[in-house]
């Protein structure tokens, strides 16, 4: 399976998405609003495709021609006649709604309306539109092209057809699926994981162990890759803080309160890997 994708917000998922999905055959227009965050966007793809180059995984023509496949625009409607459409633009409910009021009007019948959000409840974006059969998660992880694993998310409306083609384009680029039925607050991966990351740093902030022991347990103890602190950095201490606070506002269980470490972080500017300091230095 492919077709024509098109891709709202061209930051580091909806980059990834368009980098993954380019590369499996689809043609992927990649849409943000200014000149400025396209360029980053490509020029990451270029890059992270030339380092798959470089490592023997992806032939340098295969690479050439995927990049080929990608069309950079600051035109919403360029989306029209996309076959699927996978919105990755900032957690927050106003941003996403004022998209899918607009993906509503110039989608094509028939277009799959997907939303890349980790926490925010499917049923709720697809409320604004005149067809929320149509609306369903489709929920990547980061870093896109390395990570295996698409959360498929239901709302409240979405038909058995449009999870049934969500699931057929994430297997179309590789990753493998699983399928949350309701569409909870933070779904099953990010309720996992922001209740590990906050009681991690209350360990922290409280002194009980340092962050590296505390990472250390959960990847000697429980197996984890990563711990609890490095993933909240390599993610942004502010897209978890922000995630956790979404599910706490939606749920109202202190274990997903936002422990006030976290809040004072996101304040200093010290948000993990990409500011050069989190839990870690970088």
């Amino acid at each position: 399976m492919a077709g024509k994708l098109a891709v709202i917000g061209a930051g580091l998922m909806g980059s990834g998405i368009a980098q993954v999905s380019a590369q499996a055959g689809w043609d992927v227009v990649l849409r943000d609003v200014t000149d400025a965050a396209l360029t980053r966007g490509t020029d990451g793809i270029r890059s992270s495709y030339e380092k798959f180059v470089a490592k023997g995984r992806l032939d340098a023509a295969e690479a050439e021609a995927a990049l080929g496949r990608i069309t950079a625009t600051t035109d919403l409607d360029a989306v029209a006649d996309a076959d699927i459409v996978v919105e990755a633009v900032f957690e927050k409910i106003e941003v996403k709604h004022e998209i899918f009021r607009s993906l509503d009007k110039i989608a094509k019948d028939g277009a799959v309306l997907a939303s890349n959000t980790s926490a925010l409840p499917i049923t709720k974006i697809a409320a604004v539109t005149e067809r929320p059969e149509a609306v369903v998660g489709v929920h990547f992880f980061s870093p896109v092209p390395m990570m295996q694993l698409v959360e498929l998310v239901r709302g409240h409306k979405t038909s058995d057809e449009t999870l049934a083609a969500a699931r057929s384009f994430a297997e179309s680029v590789g990753k493998t699926c699983i399928v949350v039925n309701r569409d909870v607050a933070g779904f099953v991966t990010t309720r996992l994981i922001s209740a590990l990351v906050v009681e991690a740093a209350k360990l922290y902030e409280s002194g009980v162990a340092t962050a590296e022991d505390i990472d250390l347990a959960c990847k000697l103890g429980f197996g984890h890759a990563m711990g609890p602190l490095a993933t909240a950095d390599l993610t942004g201490v502010d897209i978890l803080v922000n995630a956790t606070g979404n599910i706490y506002t939606e749920t109202q269980d202190e274990k997903f309160a936002p422990p006030e470490l976290m809040r004072r972080m996101v304040d200093a500017g010290d948000i993990g890997r990409k500011s050069g300091q989190g839990f870690y230095t970088y």
